[in-house]
């Protein structure tokens, strides 16, 4: 008799999807029916309804001054997009096919941004013509937008991106501090905010990215303070006054053994009062905090099918019809220093106990192809479906799906 139940593996870090007795379910569909949805393994899966506990936790944690906004990059599935979009006060995008999704989205233009150290001139006619807002890189950036305003008549509404002279410490990945290729450093932001004013653009206000993929709350609350200070002195030098203070992001998600989900009470407690006191010498500005794989990266799951097991002294090796080219962060090849394993799990044994360490490889030419490394699971068998967790974030559109030519995956909302 199959019984609902919340019990997962050990090995899988949190408790967001449950299983009817073998059978993993997504947003309480079992994964014996999502497989013939989605028309073929491998694949993408999100669920909706993770989705939206992670969105009511924010909104119920961190203070009802605070907008959330999404970071389109960390998965821009349209489906998703225009799903999360409904639930945020606003989308960050960077690229030009990016804005044009969140603008066919029915996400509203002025609660749109678009940052990114590269964008081309028509990437920038398209979010002058938008009206959206740009979060400037350069001072060359700034040239370009004072000559686009004047060639389509209309000004452009931006951001100055701030390159802080502190990092967010302990965070996956620095993106502040130090020399960057993100923002103009903070020493040089007095003087970008003259040439806003001297161009005659709009200016809406600053946005002070610091890291991402942090799960430590003091280096959280570090790094509020130090914005909040940093935005605060920056604003002095304005012309004008500021009508959005972006904070970033930097919320992580637990991806290794040992990490744990990160707790929002005490960053809540302490940006209410940053927030209020901000507002109070700026006026009711807008102040927000950019989200990506905090809101969809638990929400996903890639499955692939094993189509073979082989044994080589001593080693048992499942080989499986996915791999990196599908989800190149799982294979160890998006930024990690050393390989550590994603949560694993065989998403039709979900109750059997684990009895063997195994590797698990893809179909490709090159021994770079491992989504898991002596891992522990139950018996396999061919057919069997391997399911890898935390991957609704960075996984899809940030793998080289054209490498070796190999059949692509597909993605669905459920």
């Amino acid at each position: 008799m199959n019984t609902l139940s919340k019990k997962v593996p050990a090995h899988v870090p949190m408790n967001q999807f449950q299983s009817n007795g073998n059978q993993l379910l997504l947003n309480g569909q079992p994964i014996s029916l999502l497989r013939h949805q989605a028309g073929q393994t491998p694949f993408y899966a999100y669920d909706r309804s993770v989705i939206d506990q992670k969105i009511k936790l924010f909104r119920d944690k961190m203070p009802a001054a605070l907008k959330l906004h999404y970071a389109v990059k960390a998965n821009p599935m349209p489906a998703v997009l225009n799903f999360i979009g409904e639930r945020v006060d606003g989308l960050d995008v960077a690229s030009g096919m990016e804005l044009r999704n969140a603008l066919n989205s029915g996400m509203s233009r002025q609660k749109i941004s678009f940052a990114g150290p590269g964008k081309q001139e028509n990437e920038l006619k398209m979010a002058v013509a938008s009206q959206t807002t740009i979060n400037v890189e350069s001072f060359n950036e700034l040239k370009i937008l004072r000559q686009i305003s004047d060639e389509l008549g209309i000004r452009a509404r931006v951001a100055i991106r701030v390159n802080p002279d502190f990092e967010l410490k302990s965070s996956g990945m620095k993106m502040g501090g130090g020399a960057q290729q993100f923002g103009i450093d903070a020493e040089l932001v007095a003087k970008a905010l003259k040439l806003v004013s001297d161009y005659g653009l709009h200016y809406r206000g600053l946005h002070i990215f610091t890291g991402s993929q942090n799960l430590n709350p003091d280096s959280i609350i570090s790094a509020h303070k130090r914005i909040f200070e940093l935005a605060d002195k920056l604003q002095q030098s304005a012309h004008s006054a500021i009508e959005l203070l972006n904070i970033g992001g930097g919320l992580g998600i637990p991806y290794f053994p040992g990490e744990k989900t990160i707790q929002l009470d005490s960053i809540g407690d302490s940006l209410d009062p940053l927030i209020a006191q901000f507002q109070e010498s700026h006026g009711q500005l807008e102040v927000a905090m950019e989200l990506g794989r905090y809101l969809i990266g638990e929400a996903g799951i890639y499955l692939c099918k094993v189509i073979d097991i082989k044994q080589s002294r001593g080693t048992e090796f499942v080989i499986v019809n996915g791999g990196l080219h599908h989800h190149l962060a799982a294979s160890g090849n998006f930024g990690q220093v050393i390989r550590k394993n994603y949560p694993v799990a065989i998403a039709n044994k979900m109750q059997e106990p684990a009895v063997k360490e195994v590797q698990i490889v893809g179909p490709l030419c090159t021994p770079l192809d491992i989504l898991a490394n002596k891992y522990k699971l139950p018996e396999i068998e061919k057919g069997d479906l391997i399911a890898i967790y935390q991957s609704g974030a960075y996984g899809y559109t940030a793998s080289p799906r054209d490498f070796l030519s190999h059949p692509q995956p597909v993605e669905i909302l459920v």
